[in-house]
């Protein structure tokens, strides 16, 4: 089955018309480097341009529409809210932001709930958090927070220098004081760094996979022995789950992929379906935010609230973990065939439904290149670094669509 049998839904005229690439460049800020597509209707796993013509997604807008685009629960959630209450500020209980906090309460080790609008927000409240912790509990007067090279917890400036990776860097300086950085997987590293800080280090911040770093798995002994040792020095352990939780990795959390837990977790992109809303999740030891330390406008109104409600129950109603689960497989079974055939293919990694394809060092084929190929040929993927291609569908994505994916990247390695 080809992309050209999908029975596209209706597409008004206009819309395939009135777009202009030139006046859009003119008014909007040059912050990204735009492939030449515009896309303005999606159903299910499927998107479609202002050319009409239809791509299987495999971005899923960076991991995010978990449902996939125009889901039933998604509309019906969205319909009922914004005909009832958008918003409505925090100084006033929003019930549906309780349920939702409820929700990811019992499906965690969290016991409290900070929501947000975006992952760079939830990983700002989590370093808040870490460094009132130091301040009023630890006794730390300038506290150090370890993150990992290669790691990308966002935009702001706080976040940016949490990142580990200095081109996120370039002409932001002054950045922000109290970061170092290791080795990801290494645990001698981190060992190291907390001796040598002697008592400074307030919280180990990582993530369960690293997603823009080139989807690398976080390695089970490597999380036990961090968690372990920040037990040991009452150092407290940030999992940022903004790309890896929500059910991408097969399980709600990418924690429980490593069998640990941690102090503070973060949550975003797929909590809300494509709605934004993020959440910062921290265990009761930890809670020590008061009225007045840490707030947002925006943050858990009855609206986001209401729809990441709905995705949550539908994640479980649907048992799509289980799809999450075997399509993963499904697909890291294909892509390793692949390798076998194309010499280009240097490994096959990922946890459920976040997976990359790491090209050789020494290919002319670099991930740019085999993204804009697959673009042609109708299939979405998404970068993660020069030599890597990331794979991040929805989480609804069935089987017929993963045999559809690889075959279409089977026909551009060809071709390349």
């Amino acid at each position: 089955m080809s992309l050209d049998t999908v029975v596209a839904p209706t597409i008004h005229p206009e819309l395939l018309s009135a777009f202009s690439q030139d006046e859009f460049n003119s008014h909007v800020m040059t912050t990204y480097g735009r492939f030449n597509l515009a896309l303005i209707k999606g159903e299910g796993c499927t998107v479609w341009d202002t050319e009409g013509k239809a791509y299987l997604d495999f971005v899923a807008g960076i991991a995010t529409c978990t449902l996939g685009h125009a889901h039933p629960a998604v509309i019906e959630a969205v319909m009922a809210q914004i005909n009832t209450l958008t918003h409505v500020s925090n100084l006033y209980y929003v019930p549906v932001q309780g349920e939702l906090a409820k929700w990811l309460v019992d499906h965690s080790c969290a016991d409290r709930v900070f929501f947000c609008n975006s992952g760079a927000e939830a990983n700002e409240g989590a370093i808040k958090l870490a460094r009132k912790y130091a301040h009023t509990v630890l006794g730390i007067a300038e506290p150090i927070i370890l993150t990992a090279q290669a790691s990308f917890h966002g935009r702001t400036l706080a976040t940016v220098t949490a990142t580990g990776q200095p081109k996120y860097h370039k002409n932001f300086a002054p950045l922000i004081p109290g970061f170092q950085y290791v080795p990801y997987n290494d645990f001698a590293a981190i060992e190291s760094a907390v001796a040598e800080l002697d008592g400074r280090v307030a919280a180990i911040m990582l993530e369960p996979l690293q997603g823009e770093g080139g989807v690398n798995p976080g390695q089970i002994e490597y999380f036990q022995q961090v968690r372990k040792l920040c037990d040991e020095k009452g150092i407290l352990l940030i999992l940022d789950e903004v790309q890896v939780g929500m059910g991408r990795s097969g399980k709600y959390w990418g924690y429980e992929q490593l069998g640990i837990e941690p102090d503070i977790f973060t949550s975003a992109k797929g909590l809300g379906g494509g709605i934004p809303i993020g959440a910062t999740l921290c265990k009761e030891s930890c809670n020590v935010f008061q009225p007045g330390d840490h707030a947002s406008t925006y943050g858990g109104n009855p609206f986001v609230c209401a729809v990441a409600l709905a995705v949550c129950q539908t994640l479980e109603r649907e048992n799509i973990l289980g799809n999450v689960q075997a399509r993963g497989e499904q697909l890291r079974a294909g892509l390793q065939q692949l390798a076998t055939k194309y010499p280009d293919i240097c490994e096959v990694r990922g946890w459920g439904l976040i997976n990359g394809l790491e090209l050789q060092a020494e290919s002319k084929i670099n991930a740019i290149d085999l993204v804009k190929a697959a673009m042609e040929l109708g299939l979405l993927l998404v970068p993660a670094g020069v030599k890597v291609v990331r794979f991040v569908p929805p989480l609804i994505v069935s089987e017929l669509e993963i045999d559809r994916a690889v075959s279409i990247l089977d026909r551009v390695l060809a071709a390349m």
